[in-house]
């Protein structure tokens, strides 16, 4: 099915299973997550998961990302809802960065990231009505430039880097950290979203 077919059918626009008949909610409040999902033209609820995310490096990156969306999406009970969580994390050299617990943190990370090729993995968890589980996720490879602790200083400047993992969000003046990328933009932001929307019309959620 076409993503787009998916678009129109969780919009309401088609016919069988569709966001006219079930709510969709976001367990997550990330302006980044929410941004993408409006972008779309999704009708969706957002809610905040009381979820605690498991930090365990000894867990490979997909499968602890995985793992903490379905934590955010099990803790937010909605009936007849189909609950969306998500867990985004930056690795570098086999350590996840998640977001920073201060200033000096996130000056610690974008040292580290600075010159260096990282993975970005998001993780995604749907939890529909009726207890189906549906789990997935996506990495793209950022590579960042090199830059000085007066390049940081003057990025600290425009953007909060604390509610961010690895310290950066790419949609705020990512240009003047990152290079490259080799994959999907959304994903680093925050959200997988053509596959979240493929996946979700292949589990059924929109049948024309």
């Amino acid at each position: 099915m076409q993503v787009n077919c998916v678009k129109d059918a969780l919009r309401g626009d088609g016919s069988g299973f569709t966001g006219r008949s079930m709510r969709i909610v976001l367990a997550s409040t990330s302006p980044r997550r929410r941004e993408l999902l409006e972008r779309e033209g999704l009708e969706f609820e957002v809610m905040a998961s009381p979820a605690e995310e498991l930090h365990d490096e000894s867990i490979p990156l997909f499968e602890l990302c995985e793992r903490n969306a379905e934590l955010k999406a099990r803790a937010v009970q909605v009936r007849d809802a189909a609950v969306i969580g998500a867990d985004t994390l930056v690795w570098l050299d086999g350590v996840p960065l998640g977001k920073p617990k201060d200033m000096e943190g996130a000056r610690e990370m974008l040292r580290r990231l600075s010159g260096q090729v990282h993975t970005v993995c998001t993780g995604v968890c749907v939890v529909f009505p009726g207890g189906r589980v549906e789990r997935f996720h996506e990495l793209t490879e950022v590579q960042f430039r090199d830059f000085d602790e007066a390049l940081i200083d003057d990025y600290f400047s425009r953007v909060n880097p604390l509610d961010k993992a690895g310290a950066y969000g790419i949609q705020e003046h990512g240009e003047m950290l990152v290079d490259e990328i080799a994959g999907s933009f959304d994903n680093v932001m925050g959200l997988p979203v053509a596959l979240l929307l493929a996946r979700l019309g292949a589990c059924g959620t929109a049948k024309g």
